[in-house]
């Protein structure tokens, strides 16, 4: 048998033996590799984080190349292209009038409303340095960016007398620039103010009649002497401009402060101007309200009981926890509820007239309104003169709006009957939640217990009856200071020498309007835009500093409910997104039309509704035919019926009534003594 021998392969050198040097090398490689490779890693982990820096640098790329683009192309290549797609624009309001002859005749005066009008610190603490003169409200807004809590600090008032804290000294701007532009490109008057320019209007013919809206109207006089400063500057203007009287153009709640006004100065000083009975006789031709909160907004109430309305509920739902945690170490909501408390004029927006107008557990005026306000758009413009009424709208399931706030669902649905209810008012607040942590966000909810909570609960439903009495049980130190400068009843007898008081001067329910038979007042309001009217509310989970309540945004209409009103936990009605139909038509729809208690000098007075077009491309910016509570100042058809009545038209010249809603058959509903 073979040996088979395995052949033996050529000898291998030996391994060199390992010296210092060599290990060395070998560590260095190893620690390189492992560098590569936790390289690697970072890179894996953080590649989320490298996409969205990527992402936020395009964006932002792309959005200084469209800002040098737009600033660099020709001033009219936005309306060619909008006129591209849209046909031919109509002129602006001002252009077409002056081509009809108009030219400016009565002197012009602008009342702005709340939060449209800037303000700049004069004085204040050592976190505000460098910013005397500038402004805190209004313009970019950089210092809420940049030091926002000192901004809360500053914009705040004393809680206790409503005026300004130690140390700070917080003045509206004057001049028109006080309230032309919100925030730079989001005009409020600019428009305008720049139609009525176009039929020879200029500095001299109108007046920004600016204030602080953060403080009482009678504070305004008290402090800052801006009710004598308007009566003296309108005093002026008619007498430089060969004794023609003023139109007067109020908005928001800019209208609730000449209301008070017009009774200031008349009233004998030292309460009120000194003017005597005739004063407006004689000084004012018209007073041309838009978007008038007459008898107050609920959203007034939502934003006083939890610091929320409609957006700020949405965005809870989508971002649940963000605006109530101690993000960026703000308490969002906290610092808006403690701040925004502190401004008594507010208060002036709380619903005026308890269940008498506004509608009480089993009624509401405005009850079968369909909210399908797309259906009807069908409904053509009327025209009525001053005793007449509208056709009924449409109708659709039953909407408790009398229920301004329910604790439920449920609760708003139900039978008056089948609630049962437990009377808050002299309930036991319990044991106080207050901590040494919450100083800094301190609201009256931090005296309150949790007996105190769940009394609010219990009582189940809200009419604007009993709102009152819930504030002032949530929040009787604000409420103390409110109930000293506004009332929100019905006057029984406005001969009665209680109501000469201020408190009641800008509630129109418990005053008689100017001894002026000449002059005209105009209620001039968008609608068709969803407008919130009461509301679904349920207890918020517990937490350190927390709000106790918020709007249930689970609560939704249900399928079957055609036309039904509620979304987000809001019940909506027919106005212009902020002030509902019902407060900015009502008076001079029903309650001083023709000679009543409340006009006993038979004022004429005109409701001009404008039905809300939303813009038909991004390029028409807010839209000309816009009824919403801000955007309706750029609205040409208003704008038009604004500049006619300055250059000398009457309300029967512009066509009278012009309705769109149901206001008219709403305010019949309304069992008030004329």
């Amino acid at each position: 048998m073979s040996i088979l021998r395995r052949r033996k392969g050529p000898e291998l050198p030996p391994k060199p033996e390992k010296t210092h040097e060599n290990e060395i090398e070998d560590d260095k490689d190893k620690k390189k590799k492992a560098s590569e490779e936790t390289s690697h890693k970072k890179v894996m982990r953080f590649g989320c984080i490298d996409n969205c820096c990527w992402f936020i640098g395009c964006v932002c790329s792309i959005w200084w190349l469209l800002l040098f683009l737009y600033n660099a192309m020709p001033a009219s290549f936005p309306q060619y292209v909008t006129e591209a797609i849209t046909g031919p624009l109509p002129d602006p309001p001002g252009l077409k009038l002056h081509k009809e002859g108009l030219i400016a005749k009565h002197p012009v005066v602008f009342v702005p409303g709340i939060v449209t009008g800037g303000l700049e610190l004069w004085e204040g603490h050592s976190c505000a340095e460098g910013l005397f003169r500038k402004r805190l409200w209004g313009g970019s807004f950089g210092e809420v960016y940049k030091r926002p809590l000192c901004w809360v600090e500053h914009m705040s008032l004393n809680n206790e007398t409503g005026l300004d804290p130690d140390g700070i000294r917080v003045r509206p701007v004057t001049g028109l620039v006080a309230a032309d532009y919100f925030a730079p490109g989001y005009f409020v008057w600019a428009v305008l103010i720049a139609n009525l320019a176009r039929i020879g209007y200029e500095e001299k013919t109108m007046y920004m009649a600016a204030y602080d809206w953060r403080i009482s109207f009678q504070n305004t006089e008290v402090r800052d002497q801006t009710l004598s400063r308007i009566k003296s500057n309108i005093e002026a203007m008619v007498a430089t401009n060969n004794g023609k009287k003023v139109v007067v153009i109020p908005h928001s709640m800019g209208v609730l402060y000449f209301l008070h006004f017009m009774k200031w100065v008349e009233a004998p000083a030292p309460m009120g101007g000194g003017g005597g009975s005739d004063w407006c006789a004689k000084h004012i031709k018209a007073v041309m309200n838009i978007g008038a909160p007459f008898l107050g907004v609920p959203k007034a109430v939502s934003g006083l009981f939890s610091s929320e309305a409609k957006d700020v509920a949405v965005a809870r739902a989508i971002a649940p926890g963000v605006l109530d945690k101690d993000l960026f170490r703000l308490k969002s909501l906290q610092h808006v509820m403690k701040m925004t408390r502190t401004w008594d004029a507010t208060m002036s927006m709380i619903p005026k007239g308890g269940d008498t107008i506004w509608g009480g557990l089993d009624w509401s005026p405005e009850e079968g309104f369909n909210c399908d306000l797309k259906k009807k758009k069908s409904n053509n413009s009327q025209v009525v003169d001053q005793n007449g009424t509208v056709a009924e709208g449409s109708t659709t399931k039953k909407a408790h709006y009398g229920r301004m706030i329910s604790f439920g669902k449920d609760v708003a649905d139900a039978n008056p009957s089948e609630i049962e209810r437990v009377d808050f008012r002299d309930a036991f607040k319990g044991h106080n939640l207050a901590n040494s942590t919450c100083e800094d966000v301190w609201t009256e909810y931090h005296d309150m217990g949790f007996a105190g909570i769940k009394a609010v609960a219990d009582y189940k439903v809200y009419t604007a009856g009993s709102i009152i009495d819930l504030l002032r049980f949530v929040a009787p130190k604000m409420m103390k200071r409110g109930d000293a400068h506004f009332s929100h009843g019905i006057a029984e007898n406005l001969d009665d020498p209680l109501y000469d008081h201020y408190k009641y001067w800008s509630n129109p329910l418990e005053t008689k309007l100017p001894n002026a038979p000449d002059m005209e007042i105009f209620s001039m309001y968008g609608v068709g835009i969803p407008t919130e009217r009461s509301y679904v509310y349920k207890l918020t989970p517990t937490s350190d500093c927390y709000i106790p309540f918020q709007i249930d945004t689970s609560a939704e209409s249900g399928k079957e409910e055609e036309g039904s009103c509620l979304k987000g936990g809001v019940y909506t009605a027919d106005g212009d997104e902020t002030v509902p139909v019902l407060s900015a038509g009502y008076m001079c729809a029903k309650a001083w039309r023709g000679k009543t208690r409340f006009n006993p000098s038979g004022i004429r007075t005109y409701n001009r509704e404008y039905d809300h077009a939303p813009p038909s491309n991004l390029l028409e910016g807010r839209g000309t035919q816009s009824g919403a509570h801000v955007d309706i100042m750029g609205n040409f058809a208003l704008i038009e019926d604004v500049i006619r009545v300055a250059a000398g038209a009457t309300g029967e010249e512009i066509g009278g009534d012009q309705v769109y809603s149901d206001i008219f058959k709403w305010s019949e509903k309304i069992k008030l003594k004329l």
